[in-house]
């Protein structure tokens, strides 16, 4: 007989969905009380739980971590085997079991609690050993699993990882975390390349800058382009400050002109009032500005109008802002 996949994963999702629904309207202020507690911890919120809720906790720990609030997950039958010892009074302990009755939880109870962290409990059962011993217990109103033998935790696990998830952007709120609080933590990431990043970390500076003065003649100033490589070059007054910019573009409207490449000054074609960024700005601010000009070279300058800088857009590729 052929299987319907299609029907039993649309089954399965309806029945973690209905989970979910019933989730959101039971919330209550005891969200509010595990939310107060995280906020005032002082140490770390140590996140346990085995088997399938010990995975959804490691998730949420790192989800906590990675926003705002220091976390970390902690096994629990290793935590009765040595690693207790990594809790300490200023922290806050999130257990999460299914029944609330899961052996290896229930036994580092006592310790918890002679210890005096506070502790919060995500449960199915608001009656088990767990909820009971819990400073605050989030109750998860799971009827059913969405395994046909009401066996594999599946609907429990979806509502543990969306509650946690709840807690983690609640305290991400409460705490004004920021984009840019959030790229510090994701250094390594796309995300963390572009509100990190500052044209000084990517641009050409010193002699690498393609620099020559109003009077320069075209075709040695071509030469300066050529030998710098990023297809322009800035032209400066007596000061040393910006007055123009010439790029690949320019050469080719000046020899539609026929004008004498050797005799005439730059001055007499270059683009004047160009399009410049301040040093220290972020890199991805630059790349907006090349993209919306439809440029592809910047030259960066600072706050007396001196050119200290010069990045193009393969320079930003390189750097994985783009």
């Amino acid at each position: 007989m052929a299987i319907d996949y299609l029907k039993t994963a649309k089954r399965t999702i309806e029945i973690e969905r209905e989970t979910l629904s019933a989730l959101l309207e039971h919330l209550d202020s005891s969200l509010n009380d595990a939310c107060s507690i995280m906020m005032t911890c002082k140490g770390r919120i140590i996140v346990t739980g085995m088997g399938k809720s010990g995975h959804i906790g490691n998730k949420i720990a790192a989800t906590l971590a990675s926003t705002g609030t220091p976390s970390f997950f902690v096994h629990p039958a290793e935590a009765s085997h040595g690693d207790l010892g990594m809790f300490t009074p200023q922290d806050v302990v999130l257990a999460l079991s299914n029944s609330g009755e899961t052996n290896e939880v229930i036994t580092i109870l006592p310790l918890i609690k002679r210890m005096h962290v506070p502790l919060i409990s995500i449960t199915a059962n608001p009656n088990s050993t767990l909820s009971r011993f819990a400073d605050v217990n989030l109750h998860i109103p799971v009827t059913r699993e969405a395994c046909p033998l009401n066996l594999a935790p599946t609907s429990s696990t979806t509502a543990q990882l969306v509650l946690g998830d709840a807690l983690a952007i609640a305290l991400l709120e409460a705490r004004g975390f920021s984009a840019e609080d959030f790229a510090f933590s994701h250094p390594g990431g796309s995300l963390g390349r572009r509100l990190l990043l500052k044209v000084d970390d990517i641009m050409h500076s010193g002699d690498d800058i393609p620099l020559v003065s109003l009077n320069t003649p075209i075709h040695e100033s071509l030469l300066v382009m050529t030998r710098k490589r990023l297809g322009m070059t800035a032209i400066i007054n007596d000061a040393g400050q910006l007055q123009g910019i010439y790029t690949d573009g320019d050469l080719r409207r000046t020899l539609d002109l026929e004008t004498n490449l050797k005799t005439t000054p730059i001055s007499e074609v270059m683009t004047h009032g160009c399009t410049t960024i301040q040093a220290g700005s972020l890199a991805a601010e630059a790349l907006q500005i090349m993209q919306e000009r439809k440029i592809n070279a910047l030259l960066v300058t600072d706050k007396e109008g001196k050119v200290t800088g010069a990045l193009n857009m393969h320079d930003l590729l390189k750097a994985g802002v783009i």
